[in-house]
């Protein structure tokens, strides 16, 4: 059907609610992996699957993919050599893409999947998993700092974790002083900052061409 409109960047970064969120992606996470990711020339979920490789010997235990969507991530850290991956994510649609994806030998990337909002508890157990990363999930506005206290809390101590903050956002909504106040009370290491682009040179939307991410590295204590 011609006729139907097509889902863009813009709507995406008008979200406001987790309500918001699950109603866009239910629409598009059937086309976002060729509408968005290929289409738009999106990238950032490489550069933030990469700060994570680069420090996988570091890594005990399982690997959290944070706001999983259709599994870009996951794909990208199974591809570079980490073998357990799971993924939470607020909306159904988006997880059963990437259910969808499998390794080169024919094994699921993902070993658990499960719908979480993290503007909530999750149903998982403190202390669970040795690496967190998160591409796109502090993105849209709506999620803010607070709601990373809830991944300290799964992550078992030492856990590595890979944070992507649109750099819009980063003071803006507090991400900066919430990440210093974890600092001063024990709860992460101080982070090391790396800057990232979120698209490629084939970038199609000009608005957000040139729009860029704070990928924060850290470990929690």
């Amino acid at each position: 059907m011609n006729d139907k409109k097509r889902i863009s960047v813009n709507d995406a970064y008008a979200l406001e609610t987790p309500a918001d969120n699950i109603d866009l992606y239910k629409k598009w996470a059937g086309t976002y992996d060729t509408e968005f990711a290929a289409a738009e020339g999106y990238v950032l979920y490489l550069h933030v699957s990469e700060q994570l490789l680069q420090r996988q010997s570091q890594i005990e235990g399982p690997v959290l993919d944070v706001g999983c969507g259709t599994g870009l991530v996951g794909e990208a850290l199974r591809g570079g050599g980490i073998d357990v991956v799971d993924g939470i994510d607020i909306s159904p649609e988006m997880l059963a893409e990437a259910g969808k994806k499998t390794t080169a030998d024919g094994t699921p990337v993902y070993r658990n999947l499960m719908t979480a909002d993290l503007t909530k508890t999750i149903d998982i157990a403190d202390n669970h998993y040795g690496a967190l990363i998160s591409a796109g999930t502090f993105t849209h506005g709506h999620l803010g700092p607070e709601s990373l206290d809830e991944l300290w809390r799964v992550a078992a101590p030492s856990a590595v974790a890979v944070i992507g903050v649109r750099s819009t956002h980063y003071e803006a909504m507090g991400f900066k002083a919430k990440f210093e106040a974890d600092v001063a009370s024990g709860t992460i290491t101080e982070p090391e900052i790396v800057m990232a682009n979120v698209y490629g040179e084939n970038a199609r939307n000009a608005e957000h061409a040139d729009d860029k991410y704070h990928i924060v590295i850290c470990q929690v204590v």
